[in-house]
C-alpha cells in the first residue's frame, strides 16, 4: 500500500496591511508544475484573499498551463497572456478581488529569494515583478563579480602576508627623529 505525502506548504509572504503597492507578496514554489504547487498557493491565501477562482500567468516561465486545477473543495480556472508580467501570477477571488505575487525561480537560492520576498511585501512598494528579479540578478552578478576579483587577487600572489603569531627573534625597533618631512 501507498501513501501519498500531504503537500508542502506554500513558500509565501504577503504584504503587510492594505497600503496599495503594485505587488501584494511573493510565492516561491518548489517546480514549475501548476498543476502541483496551485492547490498549497490557493489555500494559503484564503484566508486574506478569500476564495481563489481564477489565475493568470504568462506561459513563458510555465511549460505547461493547464486550464483547471483542483484545489481544495473547488476549481481554479488558469488562464495565459503573453502580455502579462512573465515574473509575476494574478490570482483573482469574488471576495476580495486580485491579489498579485512575483513568483521567485523554482532553483533561486535560498538568500536571494529571501531578498526577493522581503522586497516584493514592502508596504506602497513601486517596483514591478520584473525589476525586482532584475535588480537581485543583478546583484548576484556583482557579488560573484567580486568574489572572483577577490579570488584571483588571492591566487596571483596579492594575497597579504599572513599574521606572524610569534615575534621575530632578533628584531628591534628603530626610531625615527621627530621632524621627519616626506
Amino acid at each position: 500500500m501507498t501513501t501519498i505525502a500531504p503537500p508542502l506548504p506554500a513558500r509565501l509572504t504577503l504584504t503587510p496591511g492594505t497600503t496599495p503597492a503594485l505587488l501584494d507578496g511573493a510565492w516561491w514554489p518548489r517546480s514549475r508544475d501548476l498543476a502541483v504547487e496551485l492547490p498549497s498557493l490557493v489555500d494559503a491565501v484564503r484566508d486574506r484573499f478569500g476564495r481563489i477562482t481564477r489565475v493568470t500567468v504568462n506561459p513563458a516561465r510555465w511549460p505547461v498551463v493547464p486550464h483547471k486545477v483542483p484545489a481544495t473543495g473547488h476549481t481554479v480556472h488558469v488562464g495565459w497572456f503573453t502580455e502579462q508580467d512573465p515574473d509575476k501570477m494574478i490570482l483573482l477571488s469574488y471576495a476580495v478581488g486580485r491579489c498579485d505575487l512575483l513568483v521567485i525561480p523554482p532553483g533561486t537560492e535560498p538568500a536571494a529569494a529571501a531578498r526577493l520576498m522581503a522586497a516584493a511585501t514592502v508596504p506602497g512598494g513601486v517596483l514591478t515583478a520584473g525589476a525586482l528579479l532584475s535588480g537581485e540578478a543583478a546583484a548576484g552578478r556583482g557579488a560573484r563579480d567580486a568574489r572572483s576579483r577577490e579570488d584571483s587577487w588571492e591566487t596571483d600572489g596579492g594575497a597579504a602576508p599572513p599574521v606572524l603569531r610569534h615575534p621575530v627573534v632578533g628584531a628591534r625597533m628603530i626610531s625615527l627623529p621627530g621632524n621627519v618631512r616626506r
